[in-house]
């Protein structure tokens, strides 16, 4: 996600169907060492940083072999470090949001935000083939973000963001994709291999093939196939590096992070994986959320509609022993802050009921636009719309 983005599959009701591909089981406690292993799988493409892949003092490094099902319910309420990390550019500061600093995530978790969600773009500071080694100073940069939150006891969620000019999901760019990703996710997992199951990795975005047709409507039966190798592969490279990584919560997208039917039911998690979890994108209802084509919510019938899409996406992953984190969803500012908090507060609810963790996308006060989905100003370190905060916060206690 970034500011203005057409999300338009969000805005589509349909009954979900049920898939016999997902099913995965809860891997029993005693069944996962709650120690770190010295296991080490580097391969040639290993970027380890400064750190050789170790925890930093923040980080004890423990794994407490919980299932993805309980750490789900601990994350509880999150937020979206947007438009930073992730902009589409080698600076961060290129989308008008100030550097990321330690105040900044201090004030996001003082405010009770339990889970911050680092949305990163690696492509501006990756080298060419056959290595695609990554800049070992964006390497620090990240882990020196992620520590931020760790110093706060946060859940983090580290991805690979708007990295889609080259994840390109058709069969014939299936093989030199994956060989990127691959190495890719060995960098990144060689370097956070030793950090506690606070950190979590989420393998795609909204993994999809920009600008065609079917790029918001679920894809095509190609597209969906292709982005589940990508998964595969990613997924395959994080356990190969061992560790804490042998067990560590990994969030796997359906096609664009889709809510839609089609391509919840084709989502497939890799080997069966017992330690991932399903990650979603739901901006419900478009025209209120992100659209701007409609100011008001909280109807009887706005409500059961929300609570509908719910219903697709417990009854599709939640019921089968899948846990679900719905990793962005926010409503844009249109001076309508009273159906804002009651739209905020029902789906914060609701989600909780449902047992899903969710992550307010915040994409900051930004210099180049601001969309109006910030609740949070990064350069006074203020909250505009702290009511909104507090009250998905509360939704969770």
């Amino acid at each position: 996600m970034k500011y203005g983005m057409p999300i338009i599959f969000l805005a589509l009701f349909l009954l979900s169907c049920s898939s016999d591909e997902v099913q995965v089981s809860v891997v029993p406690r005693d069944e996962i060492s709650e120690e770190p292993t010295d296991d080490t799988n580097a391969g040639s493409n290993d970027n380890q940083g400064s750190n050789n892949g170790s925890a930093s003092d923040v980080d004890n490094g423990v794994m407490r072999g919980l299932s993805p099902t309980e750490i789900v319910a601990d994350m509880k309420t999150g937020w979206n470090l947007g438009n930073s990390l992730d902009v589409e550019g080698p600076d961060e500061t290129l989308w008008g949001n100030p550097a990321t600093t330690q105040a900044m995530i201090d004030e996001v978790a003082n405010r009770g935000f339990k889970t911050l969600r680092v949305p990163v773009t690696w492509r501006f500071h990756q080298g060419p083939a056959p290595d695609y080694i990554v800049e070992s100073e964006w390497l620090d940069r990240v882990e020196e973000v992620v520590n931020y939150g760790r110093a706060n006891n946060m859940y983090i969620i580290l991805n690979v963001h708007h990295d889609d000019p080259w994840i390109i999901p058709t069969t014939s760019q299936a093989d030199a994709v994956k060989d990127r990703l691959s190495k890719l996710w060995t960098q990144i997992a060689n370097r956070f291999k030793n950090y506690s199951d606070y950190v979590i990795f989420e393998t795609l975005n909204e993994s999809r093939h920009e600008n065609t047709p079917q790029e918001w409507t679920g894809g095509t039966a190609e597209g969906r196939d292709v982005v589940n190798q990508y998964h595969q592969v990613s997924l395959d490279a994080i356990r190969a590096t061992g560790g804490n990584n042998s067990t560590r919560k990994i969030m796997i997208s359906t096609y664009a992070a889709s809510t839609l039917p089609v391509a919840m039911d084709a989502l497939v998690i890799p080997n069966n994986d017992e330690n991932t979890m399903v990650s979603l994108h739901s901006y419900f209802p478009f025209p209120f959320t992100l659209g701007g084509t409609d100011t008001t919510w909280g109807s009887d019938d706005d409500k059961a509609q929300l609570e509908a899409e719910m219903d697709r996406i417990k009854t599709e992953f939640t019921d089968n022993g899948i846990a679900v984190v719905l990793g962005e969803w926010s409503s844009g500012n249109q001076n309508n802050i009273e159906d804002r908090l009651e739209h905020a507060a029902f789906y914060a609810e609701k989600a909780a009921e449902r047992g899903f963790a969710s992550v307010w996308w915040d994409n900051g006060n930004s210099g180049v636009s601001n969309d109006g989905l910030a609740i949070f100003d990064r350069r006074s370190l203020s909250w505009p719309f702290g009511s909104i905060a507090d009250i998905i916060i509360d939704a969770n206690e």
